[in-house]
């Protein structure tokens, strides 16, 4: 009985111990998915808004927020950041700075475009040195991928690729001809569902085409 207790009460221990850092990343995992809905949400309120400096402000707090924040192999990728990707960042820092120093609602408008443009850049600049984005994110999970992986992973970021310039492209459209309140619906979430319904998609070709494929080369 005292060997039960005694390590009965060393569970106890371990889970007082373990407890404040079971706080410290759930609270972190919180503050990170609010960030990441922070952005559409900003946007998609942007229009009930007279003065775009404030909502510029908040751009730029929650660009460098979402970076600092971040935590596990995806966050550590990201944070390597290359020249590239500080080109993107800086661009979107000066656009946002913009918006605080004119308080130009145009500009304001224009921002999501820029958000697609950064993320082409991003995208493209891997689909020329390689290894591609899709790819990074793949060998974060399995390092080892078979080579019909890293074609699919590179058709992949292709597409996302075509989806950035596509989304860009109409969402300048918007920021010029649309009313306030169309805009902020499009660039603040039916985008976002559009990218929701591309993800769901490649989930869907991967399991029902690519791996059957890759099961039915391994067999052969």
């Amino acid at each position: 009985m005292p060997a039960v207790r005694s390590r009965t009460q060393a569970a106890a221990d371990r889970a007082v111990d373990a407890s404040p850092g079971t706080e410290r990343h759930l609270g972190k995992t919180v503050v990170q998915v609010l960030l990441k809905l922070a952005y559409p949400a900003l946007i998609l309120c942007a229009w009930k808004w007279d003065t775009p400096r404030y909502v510029g402000c908040m751009l730029f707090a929650i660009l460098w927020l979402q970076r600092w924040a971040g935590s596990g192999p995806v966050a550590t990728s990201l944070r390597r950041l290359s020249t590239i990707d500080w080109t993107v960042v800086g661009l979107l820092s000066c656009a946002s700075a913009a918006i605080v120093l004119t308080n130009s609602e145009l500009l304001l408008r224009l921002y999501p475009s820029l958000v697609n443009l950064g993320l082409l850049i991003a995208f493209g600049a891997t689909l020329v040195r390689g290894p591609s984005m899709i790819e990074k994110f793949a060998r974060l999970g399995n390092p080892n991928l078979p080579p019909g992986a890293v074609r699919h992973t590179l058709r992949v970021t292709q597409v996302w690729c075509a989806f950035f310039a596509l989304n860009g492209v109409f969402s300048a459209y918007t920021a010029l001809y649309w009313s306030r309140a169309s805009w902020s619906l499009y660039n603040g979430a039916i985008a976002y569902v559009l990218i929701g319904v591309l993800l769901v998609a490649e989930v869907i070709w991967r399991y029902l085409v690519v791996l059957p494929r890759a099961a039915r080369s391994e067999a052969a």
